[in-house]
């Protein structure tokens, strides 16, 4: 073999060995790539709790997202506060979207629940709706209002009475407001206290009523009945997406609140809510 060939040839066998390094190489960082992607078991399905009504129609649009994302959802319905909860921490839900920081707190205490808030979702003022009065200032004397009877809802409603100068709480009252911290009622307003889910279907039976909007529309009411509502600014009634403490940092978890926080979710939202909602996040 003369000097050339035998070069030749050692370059090809060179050639060969670098290419098959490169294959190799290329091949680890494909696979690197491929399990650092999130990517969940095709038999894996997250289920959600969530209130019935118009966040079904929400949902479903999140569900559709995620899925594209490799994430199945199935949503769970739920017609009582109390209820998603309770699930979520026995683990027959993994998350739940339903609530604010106020009510999660206080369910806490109570209950001793291990939940944690992981992203906001939306936020819908509550409000003052009547059937009966224009304005606030002509409710009567001795009117009867209803407001929510879950602690950090009465709080809530309480407060939007005292903005309209109906009543007056006693100062340093926190959220947790009840009828025992009224100090100053000059109409001697008769505030009767009534479930959530019940107040705006009583709407034709009180003088008025302090409603969660979600429950308003369920109730019929809309706009034109609501006299007064809180303030949207700093505003710590954001309602979040929550799950069990412990799995906050679950790949499925940051999946799930993408699916959720994207415009194609927030025009559903604002079909749906026709503006009683917000977007809070």
């Amino acid at each position: 073999m003369t000097k050339k060939s035998y070069e030749g040839l050692a370059a090809l066998r060179f050639s060969r060995r670098t290419g098959l390094a490169a294959l190799i190489a290329s091949a680890i960082a494909i696979f690197g790539l491929t399990a650092a992607t999130p990517s969940f078991a095709a038999d894996k399905t997250i289920k959600v709790g969530i209130m019935s009504g118009e966040d079904e129609d929400v949902w479903r649009v999140v569900a559709t997202q995620a899925a594209k994302k490799g994430l199945k959802i199935e949503a769970v319905v739920f017609n009582d506060y109390t209820q998603p909860n309770e699930a979520l921490e026995r683990g027959e839900v993994d998350a739940n979207a339903f609530q604010h920081q106020p009510y999660l707190d206080n369910q806490i205490k109570q209950h001793g629940y291990h939940i944690v808030r992981v992203g906001y979702t939306g936020v819908w003022p509550i409000g003052l709706y009547t059937r009966k009065y224009k304005s606030v200032a002509d409710l009567p004397k001795g009117a009867v209002i209803g407001v929510p009877n879950d602690p950090s809802n009465e709080g809530r409603a309480l407060r939007v009475l005292q903005n309209e100068g109906v009543i007056k709480l006693k100062d340093g009252t926190g959220i947790l407001a009840t009828t025992g911290d009224i100090v100053e009622n000059p109409k001697n307003i008769d505030i009767k206290e009534l479930d959530a889910g019940i107040i705006g279907r009583s709407i034709d039976d009180l003088d008025a009523a302090v409603v969660n909007t979600d429950w308003a529309l369920k109730s019929g009411l809309s706009p034109k009945d609501r006299i007064a509502q809180e303030p949207i600014d700093g505003n710590p009634y954001r309602n979040f997406i929550a799950v069990k403490q412990g799995s906050e940092n679950e790949v499925w978890v940051k999946t799930l609140v993408a699916s959720y926080q994207n415009d194609t979710v927030k025009a559903e939202f604002d079909k749906v809510y026709k503006g009683t909602g917000l977007s809070a996040y």
